[in-house]
């Protein structure tokens, strides 16, 4: 078996960065993955934060489209809670149209900002609707029209494309992992967000255990980790420095990952909840490309994944191409 590798890149705005740097920055990463033979580039989506700037993963997807030649490009993910699945369908479809066989379409759960974002991105919205019910939606949009006998019965995303976008389902936990399994998606388990090794193992058995053959495929794996590949343990061990994650529980039950008590703190007062916080060391797999590559091949043989994609907090631009640079060496020179 070949491991696949990808890189999700979230366009960070570091400190003495603009924006138009980061995102620069972001196009030069993806036209280096593609001559490093990395099989996919995927971009976030973020909302009212002054660090990052991807806000529209769609608008930046198609520029790297048209900047890239093979690499599949792709969003990781669109939060499709926020929007008619219609409208993502017909983006999709035109991106699709304009690249054939070269893009993804991952949808996230999250919602890729603090509750402020959340209202302003659903404000007006008549018809709120689970994101189960977008997905069937969605599904309908991007291969045809609507059923006979349903509303909008007929309506077609056009332009409807030969080979449409490939849909991915992301998450963190088991809820996001069934609902994959029963659409008979791809799923990406984002260790990077949600650390917990329990949680990622009983995420991947729940979709294996469900996936829903009938749908004419094959269970599909991904795991998204915070990876730091360097020459020298030191300097991996410098680059990553002292990062944090922190999981939020609101008094609602709800639960999200955010980087520091800071942000867990602004997340509560904007949603207008009480909230309690764990605050844990970020899961940065790092060192020497030999040292790396043992973590990962561990962390694919424990969770048994088709694919590992990776994500990265390196400042400096030419340490973060030189971390990844390393780490397709280190599967090249002893392919799995």
């Amino acid at each position: 078996m070949t491991l696949k590798l990808g890189i999700l890149d979230q366009s960070i705005v570091f400190p003495g960065q603009t924006p138009s740097e980061a995102l620069r920055n972001t196009i030069r990463l993806a036209q280096i993955a593609e001559e490093l033979g990395f099989e996919r580039f995927w971009v976030s989506e973020h909302h009212d934060s002054s660090q990052m700037a991807g806000a529209s993963p769609e608008v930046l997807i198609s520029h790297l489209l048209a900047r890239t030649d093979k690499i599949r490009i792709g969003s990781g993910g669109v939060m499709l809670q926020h929007y008619s699945p219609y409208k993502v369908a017909e983006n999709f479809n035109v991106l699709a149209s304009l690249a054939p066989g070269r893009v993804d379409l991952g949808i996230g759960r999250a919602p890729g900002g603090l509750p402020r974002s959340t209202k302003a991105l659903q404000k007006g919205v008549a018809e709120p609707e689970s994101l189960e019910e977008k997905l069937s939606q969605l599904e309908q949009y991007l291969h045809g029209s609507v059923a006979e006998g349903e509303p909008l019965a007929g309506l077609q995303a056009n332009p409807l494309p030969a080979q449409p976008a490939d849909v991915y389902l992301l998450g963190t936990s088991v809820s996001s992992a069934r609902l994959a399994a029963e659409r008979g998606y791809p799923y990406a388990f984002a260790l990077f967000i949600n650390n917990d090794p329990e949680a990622a193992r009983e995420a991947f058995d729940a979709y294996r255990e469900s996936f829903n053959r009938e749908k004419g495929g094959q269970p599909r794996t991904l795991l998204g980790l915070s990876v730091i590949a360097a020459d020298t343990e030191e300097e991996a061990a410098e680059l990553a420095g002292h990062f944090k994650s922190v999981r939020v529980t609101l008094e609602s039950g709800k639960t999200v990952n955010v980087g520091s008590l800071e942000q867990a703190e602004e997340f509560a007062r904007q949603a207008g909840e009480t909230y309690t916080a764990e605050v844990r060391d970020a899961d940065i797999t790092k060192g020497t490309k030999e040292t790396v590559r043992r973590r990962l091949l561990e962390l694919q043989q424990t969770y048994g994944v088709d694919e590992l994609i990776f994500t990265t907090i390196i400042p400096d631009f030419e340490k973060r191409v030189r971390s990844f640079r390393l780490l397709k060496e280190a599967f090249e020179e002893q392919p799995v």
